[in-house]
């Protein structure tokens, strides 16, 4: 093991046993057996320090995320997905609560979330999403985050698990409809899914200005 591996190593067991308050530059360096100078020049400060210690922390999640790879039905992935991210925050709340608990996105947040914004353009390429890409990714974010930190929040004996599932499908029916692509029916979702189709590479052949008119046009007919 390297000093770096030794000291976000460290890190991660300082913040397991007493949260983000006792990773502190000293305790670390102190607990990896390096001087302080040796933890700057690494990682340049506390938060470069903890954008590693999240993305050791959040590795497994992530590799668990990209090994789920894609089914035919997105909207069954999207249930995958959610299951995974529950388990991960209930399994390690420290390491989520450093992701997840500040307004700072670190670097394996945002790799996260771009799966999941991922998943969710399938659901609206198949003509199944019914609000926008981006609102649909801000509520399964949110939603999720929340049943996480609502049961962390909640003695392990007292938690009601039956929240997960039932969020979930909340979700679920609040941002996808079950009509088929082929039925005329649903304007709106059609319209999201031609929206998601001029962000392909790649790009429909269009000037930037019709892609952006055409865009605008889109963007009502979702609403």
């Amino acid at each position: 093991m390297d000093t770096r591996e030794r000291l976000v190593k460290a890190a991660a067991e300082l913040l397991i046993d007493g949260g983000k308050e006792a990773v502190s530059t000293r305790a670390v360096a102190s607990a990896a057996g390096v001087q302080a100078p040796t933890l700057y020049r690494l990682f340049g400060d506390k938060d470069g320090l903890l954008d590693a210690v999240a993305a050791y922390g959040f590795s497994d999640y992530l590799a668990t995320k990209h090994a789920m790879g894609a089914s035919d039905n997105p909207v069954d992935d999207l249930r995958r997905g959610w299951e995974l991210h529950i388990g991960f925050g209930l399994a390690r709340p420290a390491f989520y609560l450093l992701m997840y608990g500040e307004p700072r996105k670190r670097e394996a947040r945002l790799e996260a979330d771009a799966m999941l914004r991922e998943i969710i353009s399938r659901i609206a390429a198949v003509g199944r999403l019914t609000v926008p890409v981006e609102q649909a990714a801000q509520f399964v974010h949110a939603a999720g985050m929340g049943v996480v930190l609502s049961l962390i929040a909640t003695p392990e004996e007292e938690r009601d698990l039956e929240l997960i599932t039932f969020s979930r499908e909340q979700v679920i029916r609040a941002i996808t409809t079950d009509v088929l692509p082929d039925e005329p029916t649903d304007i709106p979702s059609r319209a999201i899914a031609l929206r998601v189709a001029l962000e392909e590479d790649p790009p429909l052949m269009l000037s930037p200005a019709e892609r952006a008119l055409l865009a605008e046009w889109l963007n009502r007919v979702a609403k």
